[in-house]
């Protein structure tokens, strides 16, 4: 999905746009607009986007209700608009500084303490979006490549099936990286909701050991966040496994962007070419 047809989406979904327009803030799994006083997100066109759309408004709610500092959603449920799920959100102050691991580490842990909601969490499906994002890359990919991330996918799935958890499983955000934390004059609050799982609560802290061996996460930053946290996941055993499975994730998800953007093919080989070599180290650079 590109941007003019995420603009066409928006418009048809007959929203009050203020004079100044829509402006685009992301573009990426999802599509998202400053629309006024709202943020609007809009998914790409598949059925199984909108159930995660409503599950996403349903554990707003949650949060809310839990007391946990998160994005309000300004619409109980998503919409269904030419195809595609769009979800409302009420707009958060400007942060006054950037996130940073010790304030997502205070956020998850207090999300690891919550019991299951009333309504149903899907498990942590990390290498659930490969066949899309695979698909969606085309002939942009050397099958090749696209061969060995399906095998990848395969032997993680099956290799994490068979872990055993440290921590007790439970509700996870399930892509608990900065990013996803917006710092306002209130404190950290946790944005972008639709990840949310019941699962393995170590995959909520393999995100960013693999940030400090990959994506150059500053080890005393990672020391932050694991201090703030109260463990550090890369003293269990099973951690090299999610972290595999995430790795394995992460080179699909560039893959689909490598159609209309020659940047995000020369980071996908570079992320399969470690990955075929062993190489741990290699630097990867966020897309």
């Amino acid at each position: 999905m590109d941007e003019a047809r995420a603009r066409d989406v928006l418009d048809a979904a007959d929203l009050p746009v203020p004079a100044g327009g829509a402006r685009l803030l992301a573009l990426g799994e999802n599509a998202v607009f400053a629309v006024g006083e709202l943020v609007v997100k809009v998914g790409r066109a598949a059925p199984e986007l909108l159930a995660r759309a409503r599950r996403e408004s349903a554990v707003a709610r949650w949060l809310e209700q839990a007391g946990i500092p998160a994005v309000r959603a300004a619409e109980p449920e998503a919409r269904l608009v030419d195809g595609h799920p769009v979800t409302l959100w009420h707009r958060l102050p400007e942060a006054v500084r950037p996130a940073e691991p010790r304030d997502l580490a205070a956020l998850i842990r207090r999300v690891h303490t919550l019991d299951s909601p009333s309504f149903d969490l899907p498990r942590r499906e990390l290498l659930g979006g490969v066949e899309r994002w695979l698909r969606l890359a085309g002939d942009a990919v050397d099958p090749a490549d696209a061969d060995y991330l399906r095998e990848r996918r395969d032997g993680f799935a099956a290799a994490a099936a068979a872990l055993k958890p440290h921590l007790a499983p439970g509700p996870i955000h399930g892509d608990a990286l900065p990013r996803n934390v917006l710092v306002g004059p209130d404190g950290p609050v946790l944005v972008d909701l639709e990840t949310f799982s019941f699962d393995l609560r170590e995959h909520d802290l393999v995100v960013m050991a693999l940030s400090r061996d990959r994506y150059g996460l500053a080890p005393e930053a990672y020391d932050g966040f694991v201090s703030t946290y109260g463990w550090d996941v890369r003293e269990w055993e099973g951690c090299a496994v999610l972290r595999g499975a995430r790795e394995t994730a992460s080179c699909a998800w560039v893959a689909q962007h490598a159609p209309a953007n020659p940047k995000a093919l020369t980071e996908f080989r570079r992320r399969v070419a470690s990955l075929r070599d062993g190489d741990a180290e290699v630097r990867w650079y966020p897309f």
